[in-house]
């Protein structure tokens, strides 16, 4: 890995549908980036795609939530294909995990 302003050390590129989302649902590209360099938990999902995620207090709902960012890892980069917040921590979030 590359050491990269101090985080894992990859670039993370936010796709145009991410983007869209990212915005429809009121979710920073500083939160997104945030949950790719610093996750909190990180998944395996279908595709070879990796779902990684943090729990955050998120001011305009008034409540703890979670960021899920699902995207393809390689060495080089982190490619964000959709992001999106939900409160059903006990259903995302992995104990232990």
């Amino acid at each position: 890995m590359n050491a990269k302003d101090g985080g894992m050390g990859v670039d993370v590129v936010i796709t145009e549908h991410a983007q869209f989302e990212a915005s429809r649902r009121n979710i920073p590209e500083e939160l997104i980036k945030s949950a790719v360099e610093t996750p909190q938990q990180k998944l395996s999902s279908k595709k070879g795609r990796v779902i990684v995620q943090k729990k955050y207090y998120d001011e305009t709902e008034g409540k703890e939530m979670i960021l899920r960012v699902v995207g393809i890892e390689s060495v080089e980069e982190f490619r964000v294909i959709t992001v999106y917040k939900t409160s059903k921590i006990d259903k995302y979030w992995k104990e232990g995990g």
